[in-house]
C-alpha cells in the first residue's frame, strides 16, 4: 500500500474483518431470484441474537469505534470500498478489543441488495458520504431511489436511516430523493422524516463526533442531518 495510513505500523484486521470468500457464491440466477444469494450478518458475531446496526462507509473508524464502545449490547457491521480505510479501521477496532464489530471491504448499495436479510437491522448510518460533485458521477452517490427501497427492505419495523452530509449540493440531493419516498409527496410513503439526535459522547458542537467532522466544521462546512424513520412492516 502506498498511503501514509500503514506507514506507521503493520496493519492487521484479525478476525474483525469479513472476507468476501467467507460468503456463499451469488447464484447464477440471482436476477430472477433476488433473495437468493441473502447472507444473515447476525450469524457473523459471538453473539447473534443482539441487535445490528450497518455503517455505510466507515473510513477511518472513529465512528464505529465511539458507538461499538458505548454500546457494547449491539453489533455493528461495517463496510468501506477503500481497502487501505477499511484496513486501517478494522487494525484499530481490532486494537480496541472490540468483540461487537465486523467489517468487509465492499460496495455497500451491492451488497445491501444482494446479501442483506429482509428485516434484521436496527440502523443504517450513513455520515459524510463521497459527495460525487460532477453530473456525470451523481450515478455514484449512494442516496438513489433503488437504494432508499433496499433501506426500508433490510431495517426492521420502526428501523432508522440515519444521514449527515456537509456537502450543499449533496444534500439537496438526498432531500430531493426523501421526498419521493416520505410523505407528504409519496402516495405510499416508506419513510417518516425525524430530526437528527446526536450520540451521547458527542458536545454541543458535534453531530457525530469524527475527526473528519471537527476539520470539515473548522474550516466551515456546516452538517446537514436527518433520519428517515421506516413505516409499515
Amino acid at each position: 500500500m502506498s498511503s501514509g495510513l500503514s506507514k506507521k505500523r503493520d496493519l492487521d484486521a484479525g478476525d474483525i474483518e469479513v472476507r468476501r470468500d467467507a460468503l456463499p457464491p451469488l447464484p447464477d440466477d440471482i436476477l430472477n431470484r433476488p433473495g437468493s444469494g441473502y447472507f444473515d450478518l447476525r450469524a457473523l458475531f459471538p453473539e447473534p441474537t443482539r441487535p445490528i446496526e450497518l455503517e455505510i462507509g466507515s473510513g477511518k473508524g472513529t465512528f464505529l469505534l465511539k458507538a461499538a464502545a458505548s454500546d457494547p449490547s449491539t453489533n455493528f457491521f461495517a463496510m468501506e470500498h477503500a481497502y487501505e480505510f477499511h484496513l486501517y479501521a478494522a487494525d484499530r477496532v481490532r486494537r480496541a478489543g472490540l468483540k461487537n464489530v465486523k467489517m468487509m471491504c465492499c460496495d455497500a448499495t451491492e451488497f445491501l441488495r444482494w446479501r442483506c436479510p429482509t428485516g434484521i437491522l436496527r440502523v443504517v448510518h450513513l455520515y459524510y458520504s463521497d459527495p460525487w460533485p460532477k453530473a456525470k458521477h451523481h450515478k455514484n452517490r449512494v442516496v438513489q431511489d433503488e437504494f432508499l427501497r433496499q433501506c426500508h427492505r433490510v431495517l426492521a419495523p420502526g428501523g432508522e436511516l440515519r444521514v449527515v452530509t456537509d456537502h450543499p449540493a449533496l444534500w439537496q440531493w438526498d432531500l430531493d430523493h426523501f421526498a419521493r419516498v416520505t410523505a407528504p409527496a409519496a402516495a405510499a410513503p416508506l419513510f417518516e422524516v425525524r430530526p437528527f439526535e446526536p450520540p451521547s459522547w458527542t458536545t454541543d458542537e458535534e453531530v457525530i463526533g469524527t475527526n473528519y467532522e471537527h476539520k470539515t466544521r473548522a474550516a466551515g462546512w456546516v452538517p446537514n442531518s436527518a433520519v428517515l424513520v421506516k413505516l409499515g412492516p
